[in-house]
């Protein structure tokens, strides 16, 4: 019979460690001195940083210490939370080198050097792109850690960095950490940031930029909440040479009241309100937000037209966009009580016509409604025929015309005519 042999087993201890086991340690530190002994060779010599870092690439981990490799360059060491640096456990080692950002000369030639050996790093490594991004955010969240020379050297990398895309306008957003406004260094901050941006390049570029990364409507906000009014951001803002901000953060809050009036006008219409109710609204906010009656009689029509849904048959659309607008006209009468309301509005239903095409044939049976009802003048027609009209639809639309015009210019004559005999 036979018996079982028991196998050998494997006893004692484990000498090898296959390789895909083993974890490398995680050292900041031997990477930071592995820079900074690259750094003091090469000097202040920022060519030869740039050929060091590109070089280091290959054989330091850049993917795992890119945080540590900004700090480095940025601050000249590892920050901790706050902004200081880290000194090494050793007091004979060095922990920061003097090749960095906060070091530099305090001139823009030398600070756009740094500006370039971090759009050289990055373009080498892409990786690093979204890893400088989240840096820029730390970095300007420890602001108050800073001194003021150091403050002012980063605003205007900053600045160039934002400028030449390097970096989202979105990372200003760690400037509205409560203890960075309050305290005023949010603000002083971005107001260099702002000067510098425009100097470099131009109000359109800031203002695209604040618009993509959500900050258009924002600019108060970085002010101390006790000095937050539009009083205060026009005179500090002004006095800065920023005026052109000034002027987009009032094209802004209009914005946001034409939004805001516009959604009540569209609830009150569908609720059925009487004209006198939604004059009497749409007054207090023209009174309380003073904005021109072109632009309101604009954002009344987008609404009242916006507020149906229209036949899509080309034959019923008119009979329907009359009756409609013969609803609203006492609203559009109230508002159209100077030329250049008159004239805004024609304008604004000749595009609105031509962007819509059941509409084409209905623009002078509009026209007429309008000028029966006394929301539109004749001299504002006449004008509007002979010289003001948009270039969109121009020729359908002055031949649609031409038969009311020739009757309004005929009646004047009479009146004229019959004035002369009297």
């Amino acid at each position: 019979m036979s018996q079982k042999v028991e196998k050998p087993s494997l006893s004692g201890q484990r000498l090898k460690t296959r390789k895909r086991d083993e974890k490398e340690k995680y050292d900041p530190a031997g990477f930071r001195d592995s820079i900074l002994q690259g750094l003091f060779e090469a000097g202040t010599d920022l060519d030869a940083v740039t050929k060091f870092l590109d070089a280091a690439g290959s054989k330091l981990d850049y993917r795992r210490y890119g945080e540590t490799l900004f700090d480095i360059l940025i601050a000249g060491g590892i920050l901790e939370p706050g902004g200081s640096i880290i000194q090494d456990a050793d007091p004979n080692k060095i922990s920061r080198t003097e090749v960095c950002v906060f070091c530099a000369p305090d001139d823009s030639d030398a600070l756009k050097g740094y500006t370039n050996v971090f759009y050289k790093l990055i373009r080498r490594y892409k990786y690093l792109e979204k890893m400088f991004e989240d840096e820029m955010k730390k970095v300007l969240l420890f602001l108050k850690g800073y001194g003021e020379i150091e403050r002012h050297k980063l605003a205007i990398v900053t600045a160039l960095l934002l400028t030449n895309a390097l970096i989202p306008a979105a990372v200003l957003g760690s400037l509205f950490h409560e203890n960075l406004v309050k305290d005023g260094i949010a603000l002083d901050f971005v107001i260099e940031v702002f000067q510098i941006w425009i100097n470099e390049k131009d109000i359109g570029s800031l203002t695209t930029a604040l618009r993509k990364a959500g900050l258009e409507n924002r600019l108060m906000d970085f002010f101390p909440i006790n000095k937050r009014s539009f009083e205060a951001f026009e005179r500090t803002f002004k006095d800065k040479g920023l005026g052109q901000l000034v002027e987009f953060q009032k094209a802004q809050e209009n914005a946001g009241f034409k939004r805001e009036l516009q959604k009540q006008l569209t609830m009150m219409i569908r609720r059925g309100d009487s004209s006198k109710d939604i004059i009497t609204s749409v007054r207090e906010y023209v009174v309380k937000y003073a904005v021109p009656d072109q632009e309101i009689v604009v954002l009344i029509w987008n609404t009242i037209m916006g507020a149906v849904e229209w036949n899509k048959k080309e034959e019923l659309v008119a009979d329907q966009a009359l009756k409609h607008l013969k609803l609203y006209s006492p609203l559009l009468t109230s508002f159209t009580t100077q030329d250049r309301s008159e004239l805004a509005l024609i304008i604004k239903v000749q595009e609105f016509c031509f962007e819509n095409m059941n509409f084409m044939k209905v623009f002078s049976k509009i026209v007429v409604l309008f000028y029966k009802t006394e929301v539109l003048s004749e001299d504002v027609i006449l004008k509007w025929y002979n010289e003001a009209h948009s270039t969109k639809g121009k020729s359908v639309f002055l031949e649609q015309m031409k038969k009311f015009v020739e009757w309004l210019k005929n009646a004047e004559e009479e009146s004229e005519s019959g004035e002369d005999d009297d």
